[in-house]
């Protein structure tokens, strides 16, 4: 039975605790209760649907065993949150809480924080199967943007934000990340602007995996543009091949050195036309302070780096080393 929107038992309920607090010891009861340790054993996590009213959460509260009593909880909001609300989303309770205590979680409104980690070098296919795929995200995917345009990196929000508001915070990141390392560039780079400067990133970010490797690799690609030399670049002719839709799946052969596209650079000179990847902030480092080399050459040494040259003899005797590395493993094999 409902009366002006209350149940029977809720009024009843009210009625019963102005009954306690008229006898002696009401007040002093009440304090204890909502002030006492709960039975909650563990910390837990709990979510607090939107547009819950403090019923609805005295009541989840109770049955998740967060708090023993619904009614002293409601009351205690009424007369203790100093009409703050109580706001809803993902919240981390702490063992034993009391309902003040729990009271107060919700007032300061502080959701659990997740995380999401999108690997330097991911396209932005890649990256959106991942937003597409968590579940703790809400909302649809926008249009995908161009590749170079997002920043990996890993990422907190909380349960239900929306997949379009994280795509526009990567990309966010990307436009002020790139204009803070472009105005501390070293002179005489063989880019010239910042669109350059993450093509040829995304291509660095492709090519080495080693940390220390990646402003040698760079010098490399800077002397080569230099010199009018074509960038030879094998992850270029993978985005040829797949427009970073998938992995290749196999080795490179000779027919796709030759393929007509502007992104293999075996037979186009210069940068491609657009990045091949979404480079991070330690291969737009490397590309704008580049080591500095002579060298214009660089093969697998098989150890998961690479061995450097500036001639070409020097680096033939280094694919030789590297050709013999993949003989032995293939017979090892």
């Amino acid at each position: 039975m409902r009366l002006s929107g209350k149940t029977l038992a809720e009024i009843v309920g009210g009625l019963l605790f102005l009954v306690l607090l008229v006898g002696g010891g009401g007040v002093a009861w009440f304090w204890n209760a909502f002030n006492a340790n709960g039975p909650l054993q563990d910390e837990t996590v709990l979510v607090i649907p939107k547009g819950s009213g403090v019923g609805a959460i005295a009541d989840l509260l109770a049955k998740e065993r967060v708090i023993e009593s619904a009614l002293v909880f409601k009351i205690g909001v009424k007369f203790f949150s100093d009409n703050q609300p109580l706001h809803a989303g993902e919240f981390r309770f702490p063992t034993a809480a009391s309902p003040r205590g729990a009271m107060q979680v919700l007032i300061d409104g502080k959701s659990v924080l997740h995380r999401i980690t999108f690997a330097e070098g991911w396209t932005v296919k890649e990256i959106f199967d991942v937003l597409e795929q968590s579940p703790l995200l809400d909302g649809p995917l926008p249009p995908m943007p161009a590749e170079g345009t997002l920043l990996p990196e890993t990422y907190f929000f909380v349960r239900g934000d929306s997949r379009g508001a994280l795509v526009d915070r990567m990309k966010t990141n990307m436009t002020d990340t790139l204009a803070a390392l472009w105005a501390k560039r070293d002179e005489g780079l063989a880019v010239e602007t910042p669109s350059d400067a993450v093509i040829l990133a995304s291509i660095v970010e492709k090519e080495t995996g080693q940390k220390d490797e990646r402003a040698r690799v760079a010098a490399v690609f800077h002397n080569r543009l230099k010199k009018g030399m074509s960038l030879q670049s094998d992850p270029t002719v993978i985005y040829a091949v797949t427009l970073g839709k998938a992995p290749l799946g196999r080795d490179l052969t000779y027919a796709d050195l030759k393929i007509d596209s502007p992104y293999n650079t075996y037979v186009v000179a210069g940068l491609p036309p657009a990045p091949i990847a979404n480079p991070g902030v330690a291969a737009l480092t490397a590309v704008l302070h580049p080591k500095k080399t002579k060298e214009l050459y660089f093969v697998a040494d098989g150890s998961g780096g690479h061995a450097f040259a500036e001639t070409m003899d020097g680096h033939v005797k280094n694919v030789a080393k590297w050709r013999k590395i993949q003989k032995q493993n293939k017979q090892a094999n």
